[in-house]
């Protein structure tokens, strides 16, 4: 839904299409950007605050409006000194940078300016730059709730670029004149640039284990900021790549802190890493090889299991290691501590350099092919009753417990229905878990097993 005004109107369903082109917002810090992308897409934008400078990558937000569909980037906050010929240096220097591009990059650019505060030294060095760019530019007057700030608006005429379009992001006013204005300069041809048809992989891992630095050598450029503070990334940045041909969808996410020293900010950033799980299809847990795997790594790889995603397995920073002992001392202190996920491929990699990186993509490959396989009812009965013949489950209660009738009920992950006649024991469970990998595969995927107690009475069956 987008407000205009004292009204509510109805945003459209997306277009079957998929998107026509990528609108990039523009602006100075804390003028409101990313509450204007959560208010034109009608769902939860990037994280907002009061405090400036909060989005500092390129954080694409799917968007529709008029039967179209698009993407709107929102961008971390441009300052006069980022602009200049010197530009600047440190994480506020990177955060302009990716802004920069994303500019270079669009086919619309909203310039959102303030209009309470008005024109700043900040506004007229980004004119300047935008005056240079080719695609449409169009002026924002945000924070605009009243006639009298309709009227305010009136000064950015001079910043050269039309007619302002006045509204409040926080409240929709003005919100609907402005997205059809947007449709009215999208391209008519489809850029295909976030369809929902592409596998999604999710870079998780601690914070400042290289994430970000993954994501660059994958992406084939600077797409997320990279920086020696733990905490760079703050929300899940989504882009699509292509290798081989293939197309996927890349998320990297914010480093997922223990509860305990997660406050402030971190809290949204770890909610969006879990949500950036939920809807991806396999999961990159990354561990620092100097470093080895903990308890955090350990939380990580059982939240990908429950989540039923696929999951592989990077050891990073391994330009670090020297000498094939302490490599095979390293990487095996890493392993023992995911016992759990053994079923997961491994790559060995280093981010900085870009060893390995490329090996990453034929794994993961492996990974979503095992999603699809579903072995068939009647070959998964005969194996399940040749494993409880190899080795019975154990007796519950002095009875014999046995598995009546066995299928397959989903893939994605891989879930089989065991109709017994008692309590099967976790540890059984595990043995037939690694008899089906042994037999099938099921690559980098859990298995899940839901058991149903049948229980014959009286030439009746009962189901409990």
């Amino acid at each position: 839904m987008v407000e205009t005004g004292d009204s509510t109107v109805s945003v459209p369903a997306p277009a079957v299409d998929g998107p026509v082109g990528v609108v990039a917002v523009i602006g100075r810090p804390n003028v409101g950007k990313s509450t204007l992308v959560g208010r034109l897409s009608g769902r939860r934008g990037p994280i907002v605050g009061p405090i400036p400078g909060l989005t500092r990558d390129r954080l694409d937000v799917e968007a529709s409006w008029q039967g179209k569909s698009f993407v709107l980037q929102d961008t971390g906050g441009i300052v006069e000194e980022a602009l200049g010929p010197d530009g600047m240096e440190g994480l506020q220097g990177r955060v302009a940078d990716q802004a920069v591009g994303a500019i270079g990059a669009a086919d619309v650019v909203l310039f959102v300016v303030d209009a309470i505060v008005g024109v700043t030294s900040d506004e007229l060095a980004l004119a300047q730059r935008l005056r240079r760019q080719k695609a449409p530019v169009v002026l924002v007057a945000n924070k605009v709730d009243n006639l009298a700030g309709e009227l305010a608006a009136a000064e950015l005429w001079g910043l050269g670029f039309g007619e302002p379009y006045p509204l409040s992001a926080l409240h929709g006013r003005g919100s609907g004149d402005l997205l059809d204005r947007i449709v009215e300069l999208l391209p008519d041809e489809p850029s295909g640039l976030l369809t929902t048809d592409i596998p999604a992989i999710a870079l998780l891992g601690r914070p400042n284990v290289g994430k970000s630095s993954l994501f660059n050598r994958l992406v084939g450029e600077e797409r997320a900021i990279v920086h020696a503070d733990p905490g760079t990334t703050r929300d899940a940045i989504d882009t699509v790549i292509e290798v081989n041909g293939k197309r996927y969808r890349l998320v990297d996410t914010a480093g997922i802190r223990r509860r305990a020293k997660t406050s402030g900010l971190e809290i949204p950033s770890t909610g969006r890493t879990r949500s950036a799980l939920a809807r991806s299809d396999v999961a990159v847990l990354i561990v620092d090889i100097m470093e080895g795997a903990g308890h955090q790594e350990q939380r990580i790889a059982r939240a990908i299991s429950e989540a039923g995603v696929g999951i592989v397995l990077v050891l990073n920073k391994w330009d670090l290691v020297e000498g094939e002992t302490e490599a095979k001392a390293l990487a095996g202190a890493a392993i023992d501590k995911l016992p759990f996920i053994g079923y997961a491929p491994l790559v060995r990699t280093s981010a900085l350099t870009g060893r390995g990186a490329m090996k990453l993509i034929p794994k993961v490959d492996e990974v979503l092919e095992a999603r699809t396989l579903r072995v068939p009812t009647a070959e998964l009965n005969t194996f399940v009753q040749d494993a409880q013949q190899s080795n019975p489950p154990p007796r519950v209660n002095q009875r014999e417990v046995r598995i009546l009738y066995a299928t397959q009920a989903e893939t994605a992950p891989p879930t089989v229905v065991l109709f017994t006649n008692g309590e099967l024991g976790a540890g059984w469970l595990r043995y037939l878990e690694r008899r089906m990998r042994e037999t099938y595969g099921f690559t980098g995927n859990p298995i899940h097993f839901v058991t149903r107690r049948q229980e014959r009475r009286h030439g009746r069956r009962d189901e409990g």
